[in-house]
């Protein structure tokens, strides 16, 4: 990961006071998950940030509640969707992107390093020959350092792997949507035992998010109310990540958080909507082909995970 990105992403930072964007969150309760909308206030051009298509494990049927109030808020306030843009696989919800781009427009995108991720968890759910491990689901594949705009905004793209392979974090003017890397200070950072994860990748890539400049805002994917906390909340700073973060703060060496990482994710059970998401998720929100009989199926390996 280049020391140059990171010296462009802390400049338009510190000139984001040009362009502050609006964001609008959305919390989707059953997983934990906090979607975004991003405007430019001068523009109204806007991006949503990973979406949430509503899935009822038991039955198999889906909804689109959550999507539906993202579509809402873009109508009600005349806002035009570029950009429906994923922080990267997600292993706890379905995305809604494909749902939402039929009723909104947008470029679906997300990190470069998906199909990494296709091949792994195409050949886990035997996907076949109609499955495309390119990527080419997606509309748009960021790579470390690529910049857009939504409206006068400047966007610079973090490759932060160590969750994921696939892991990016988006510069937003004086924002950072740091999808799962990290948590609020108090319930720490993102376990690193799927596959194509590593808590050594991970550490650096925190290290890498919290050298931007202290008053940097950070916006987490989730919030999971530790013990002791009343609310949830996903909002919190570089300035209070490095002093509170009871995973990263300031002080924890490399091998300190790799031997707390490991031994965490050690006894953390699968997320529950693991295998739903993930084969829906790799194919840019798309489900599965349907079936000869015209039903859609999603495949639960067993005994392989």
């Amino acid at each position: 990961m280049s020391d140059h990105v990171l010296e462009l992403a802390t400049k338009q930072i510190t000139l984001a006071q040009r362009n502050i964007p609006v964001i609008e969150s959305f919390f989707d309760l059953p997983t934990n998950t906090v979607s975004y909308i991003v405007h430019d206030p001068a523009t109204q051009k806007a991006a949503i940030i990973d979406s949430v298509l509503d899935y009822d494990p038991a039955s198999g049927r889906t909804r689109t509640d959550s999507a539906d109030a993202i579509i809402g808020y873009v109508k009600q306030h005349g806002l035009v969707t570029e950009w429906l843009l994923e922080t990267h696989a997600h292993a706890d919800h379905l995305s809604a992107a494909p749902y939402i781009q039929q009723h909104l427009g947008g470029k679906i995108a997300i990190g470069e390093y998906i199909t990494t991720v296709q091949n792994v968890f195409g050949k886990l759910f035997n996907a076949g020959s109609e499955f495309q491990r390119d990527g080419s689901d997606f509309d748009r594949l960021w790579k470390d350092g690529d910049a857009f705009d939504i409206g006068n905004v400047k966007v610079t793209v973090l490759h932060v792997p160590g969750h994921t392979p696939a892991c990016i974090a988006y510069v937003i003017g004086d924002a950072v949507f740091v999808g799962d890397t990290m948590f609020m200070p108090d319930y720490g950072t993102a376990r690193a035992d799927f596959p194509g994860g590593d808590a050594r990748t991970l550490y650096r890539s925190l290290k890498r998010i919290l050298s931007l400049p202290p008053t940097t805002r950070l916006f987490m994917c989730h919030d999971y109310l530790p013990q002791g906390r009343d609310d949830y909340i996903w909002e919190t700073t570089v300035a209070e990540q490095r002093a509170h973060n009871i995973h990263a703060h300031d002080g924890v060496g490399e091998e300190e958080f790799v031997a707390m990482r490991e031994a965490r994710d050690a006894t953390l059970a699968m997320p529950t909507l693991i295998l739903p998401s993930v084969q829906v998720n790799m194919r840019a929100g798309h489900m599965p082909p349907a079936d000869d009989n015209g039903v859609t199926y999603l495949k639960i390996p067993v005994n392989a995970v």
